[in-house]
């Protein structure tokens, strides 16, 4: 990178690095608070280091009523947008500020005050973002579980949180199917050991559910019924939310976020990372049940004055693979984020870009990428069909935001394939190997990131502050442990190359199946794909790939994998020793898109395995349990 491109970004990051309290003291003179804060920075607890200590403040207050308050109220705050009932609604400040405190009295009445807990279990309607900010109004820490988990890992959730009110719907809406969520909660409440005091059930019109009397009220009935709550302050350091992270089992992990450093950071990031000014339209394609739907749906577009977007349907099939052109033609949309998963998916209905041609996307300023690696294949294409920049950035439930990202809104980096850019300021990354010695540049090692972690990530984990401490701090003391195997190069550019256990040891060489991957996304033939290690006897372990085929595809399986096993060797060379892939319809993958690896290689070595929670389809495993099957896996001793 030339030292000009990058100086404006380097003096910022440089600006993060010597003094984090300073750079986000004056991130923080952007929101409002009530009181201001005693110290920017608390270490008398370290490892567990807090942002913001005495200061008190409301997360509400600076999505909502403070842009109406300084005159932003008739712009449009939220756009829904449900390609699978076709209904389209707008949201301007106001009106949001108003559904919200009126849903906020809904909760206050009925006992819900500052620090209860409130499960949301709710599709992708504007109620699940109400209800959401309504919890953060009054004070209450909401937990968003993805609408349609299954019962019993519902229950789990409702024994961990320990919420005084859960707020669901009737059903969720699927391409070709309805989802009956009543069923599911009630079965969930029977198996959970804690009660909720209440629920709020949202009617929707294709399945009526039935209420229980005493326990269940109607959504619009105690709405109609409501007055409006004000907003009520909390320290910089209450919780605002949990989120459980996807895939758990057992135990779940409820990940923290607090109020303060969570408005700063990410308010902080929409111009700077995004590069989007107040008043544009900002649309994250993903789920409120996840982490970016929280984050880039619900609170950091509304801190910053953007509209957003909050989209019922699929990138395909809702109705075709113009979906998400169509939202960004009709909504102005300026900035994408959402998951390569949905761009692969697109790429295999419509390679040619058919669909992007039908649209006016003139507005589409970036398309920001992140949830799994971004192949260079999708990246290209994405660039070549689209001609705007597009970025892949790195983050996770627990971070709250990017880690690894090109900060457009700071300064546009050259673009490197296969990389989520650099650093972000206030992050220091670094590589490390087993001993948590720092490696060479170019050397693959555990990312790790310096103490203390900016504001916005999460400094404990719900009621297991030890736990928190053994799964992310232990490992290398003075470092977060990403979990994430990846190198840094001479220029600070990151590479993530996999999660650390898909490291795999093929005859004592640590190879990472992340590049495998790579490669294989390079073949013309190859729409989607995933590499995993499985039990070999001579050498230990040996990777074994999954390839989908682009649709339209009609050459022999045969030779496609004569020529994704040559061009592995070819570019990895013979110590990777691949020497098989897989042809499958689909890969199994949650419902954020990320792919179940380790499940399939669990099912390949003969392992016991869980069904994931988070699956989005668990047919999907038993396609490939045969298809393994078919070639020899389990192989038998």
């Amino acid at each position: 990178m030339s030292s000009k491109s990058a100086s404006i970004y380097q003096d910022t990051y440089r600006a993060a690095q010597d003094d984090p309290e300073t750079f986000w003291a004056q991130a923080a003179e952007a929101v409002h608070w009530t009181r201001r804060w005693d110290r920017v920075l608390d270490d008398t607890d370290a490892p567990y280091y807090r942002w913001f200590t005495g200061g008190e403040l409301n997360t509400c207050y600076n999505a909502l009523d403070l842009h109406v308050e300084q005159g932003r109220g008739e712009q449009a705050a939220l756009v829904y947008d449900s390609a699978v009932t076709e209904i389209r609604r707008s949201y301007s400040f106001a009106e949001l500020r108003d559904a919200v405190a009126l849903f906020a009295g809904v909760l206050a009445t009925r006992g819900v005050s500052k620090g209860d807990r409130v499960i949301i279990y709710m599709p992708m309607v504007p109620e699940a973002v109400i209800a959401m900010l309504a919890c953060a109004r009054i004070g209450a820490v909401h937990s968003v579980v993805f609408g349609g988990f299954a019962a019993n890992e519902l229950a789990v959730r409702i024994d961990d949180a320990t919420p005084k009110a859960i707020v669901s719907a009737s059903c969720g809406i699927e391409p070709g199917r309805v989802i009956a969520y009543k069923p599911l909660l009630d079965e969930a409440i029977s198996l959970a050991t804690h009660q909720p005091d209440f629920c709020v059930v949202l009617q929707r019109p294709q399945i009526e559910a039935t209420l229980q009397t005493g326990r269940d009220v109607d959504w619009e009935e105690a709405v109609s019924q409501a007055s409006p709550q004000d907003c009520v302050p909390v320290k910089a350091t209450d919780p605002l939310y949990i989120l459980y992270t996807s895939g758990t089992t057992g135990q779940p992990k409820g990940v923290v976020r607090d109020n303060g450093g969570h408005v700063v950071a990410l308010k902080w990031t929409m111009e700077n990372i995004y590069g989007v000014k107040p008043g544009e339209t900002f649309w994250a394609a993903s789920d409120v049940g996840w982490v970016v739907g929280h984050s880039y749906i619900v609170y950091a577009p509304l801190f910053a004055g953007n509209t957003t977007v909050l989209y019922e349907g699929k990138p395909v099939g809702t109705p075709d693979p113009g979906a998400f052109w169509r939202v960004i033609s009709e909504n102005q949309v300026s900035v994408l984020f959402t998951a390569p998963t949905a761009f692969r998916a697109i790429k295999k209905e419509d390679p040619t870009g058919e669909h992007i041609r039908r649209y006016d996307l003139s507005a589409l300023r970036y398309l920001f990428l992140a949830g799994e690696r971004t192949d260079p294949d999708t990246l290209h294409w994405a660039e070549e069909k689209l001609d705007i920049p597009v970025v892949d950035h790195w983050w996770q439930t627990e971070t709250g935001w990017s880690i690894a990202a090109n900060c457009v809104g700071i300064e546009l980096l050259p673009i490197k394939e296969g990389s989520p850019s650099v650093a972000v300021p206030g992050w220091d990354l670094r590589a490390l190997d087993e001993d948590g010695k720092e490696i060479a540049a170019g050397k693959i090692g555990t990312l790790a990131a310096k103490l203390p972690l900016p504001p916005g990530t999460f400094p404990t984990l719900w009621n297991a502050p030890e736990r928190y401490y053994d799964s992310y701090l232990s490992q290398f003391p003075g470092y977060y442990n990403t979990s994430d195997a990846g190198i840094i190069d001479n220029d600070g550019y990151i590479y993530v190359m996999s999660r650390t256990d898909d490291i795999i040891n093929v005859a004592g060489h640590r190879l990472s199946t992340g590049a495998m991957e790579e490669v294989l996304a390079d073949h013309p033939d190859v729409a989607e794909c995933a590499v995993t290690g499985v039990a070999d006897e001579l050498k230990g372990q040996v990777p074994l790939g999954f390839l989908v085929l682009s649709a339209g595809c009609d050459r022999p399986e045969g030779e496609i994998n004569a020529e994704v096993v040559a061009l592995v060797r070819e570019r990895i060379g013979p110590v990777a020793a691949f020497k098989q892939a897989l042809v499958v319809k689909r890969l199994p993958k949650t419902r954020s898109g990320k792919v179940l690896r380790g499940t399939m290689r669990s099912i390949a070595d003969g392992q016991p395995w869980k069904m994931p929670a988070t699956i989005d389809d668990p047919a999907i495993l038993d396609e490939i349990a045969q298809a393994l099957s078919d070639i020899g896996y389990p192989r038998q001793a």
